[in-house]
């Protein structure tokens, strides 16, 4: 089999690239990135391009799958350059899928693709895509599934699937993730078990999250097997403050909704971080997913544990570690991450 990787070189893209390599039945991958890696990978041939301007149906001849990941959750502070990216982009991949007659089409949809739902049960796929509107991710999300949703009603011979994966953590994302979602000023050395004597706890905020390797099986799968609709991808337990706090050895404390969104907003619009209050809504409002569906048909199963990855994240945090690729790269930020401070914390890419 022949796969084509947009946004190949993200947290995502990168794990979905390796697994397709040591796969037997993938025989060449096109890993497509606005800027190439800085190393080679086995089966892997790598094109430059901006799925939002650049021709995309030559890049996808030949392809017995097309897998999208572009995606950009930064500049925050420039909204409609992200749109631009993340809808807009996404329906020209999505159409350039269907016009270069590739055999299935994957889209790397989210958690947050569902509108708010419950914390004390499970939705499955068919809960409704509306997103959280004060998110600006959630509604991306939405849209861009409402243009999948076009091009599949047009395109019956292109098989359509869609990834819902909850938070995806890594190792080797563990400088990207800090610099998308936290910003330059954190303290990194002091996450660490011991050290952190206190986590927040805010109610009605528990979210799912799965490791990246984990999340990269799921579109394995949904490449090489005759599948269609949508998977929700997540692994157990429910990360919440309580389940922090005995794995941090810290102890819970009590925090008002209205004081940490306050302290989001105000934060970020003063660009000491560069995550808008949005996101808080997003964690608050999503339902918690089944896996059921992925767990049949995909026969998927993570092999790590949602809290295992966020440990994994915070002990990559600490160490500053990154990845052979320019979004992953642990040295993207500058030196002492002055890039990041230049940049506006938010208001424009750095790297």
């Amino acid at each position: 089999m022949r796969v084509v990787v947009t946004g190949a070189t993200g947290n995502i893209g990168t794990a979905v690239v390796r697994a397709l390599a040591a796969d037997s039945r993938i025989e060449s991958i096109v890993g497509i990135a606005r800027r190439g890696p800085g190393s080679e990978q086995p089966k892997t041939e790598w094109r430059t391009a901006d799925v939002t301007v650049d021709a995309l149906e030559p890049l996808f001849a030949g392809a017995d799958a097309v897998v999208h990941l572009a995606w950009r959750i930064q500049p925050s502070r420039r909204q409609r350059d992200l749109w631009v990216t993340n809808v807009h982009g996404s329906a020209r991949v999505f159409k350039a899928a269907a016009a270069a007659q590739a055999g299935a089409l994957i889209h790397g949809s989210s958690v947050g693709v569902y509108s708010p739902g419950p914390k004390d049960a499970r939705v499955d796929e068919s809960w409704p895509r509306d997103g959280v509107r004060s998110s600006f991710y959630g509604r991306h999300k939405a849209e861009a599934e409402w243009r999948l949703d076009a091009v599949e009603a047009e395109s019956p011979d292109l098989r359509v699937v869609r990834i819902r994966p909850g938070l995806v953590f890594q190792r080797a994302a563990a400088s990207e993730i800090r610099r998308l979602f936290a910003g330059p000023l954190l303290p990194t050395p002091l996450l660490r078990p011991g050290l952190l004597r206190l986590v927040p706890n805010v109610p009605g905020l528990r979210v799912q999250a799965v490791h990246a390797e984990d999340v990269a099986r799921a579109y394995l799968e949904a490449v090489v097997r005759d599948v269609s609709g949508a998977f929700n991808v997540a692994a157990e337990p429910v990360l919440d403050a309580p389940t922090l706090a005995s794995a941090l050895n810290a102890r819970a404390v009590r925090v008002p909704v209205r004081a940490v969104r306050g302290l989001t907003s105000a934060t970020w619009r003063l660009h000491l971080q560069p995550t808008p209050p949005g996101w808080l809504d997003l964690a608050l409002d999503v339902p918690l997913m089944s896996c059921e569906r992925a767990r049949r048909e995909l026969g998927w199963e993570p092999r790590h544990s949602a809290l295992d990855a966020l440990l994994e994240l915070l002990a990559g945090m600490r160490s500053a570690a990154g990845g052979p690729t320019p979004p992953l790269d642990s040295a993207a930020g500058g030196p002492a991450r002055a890039g990041e401070v230049l940049s506006g914390v938010g208001e424009r890419e750095h790297a």
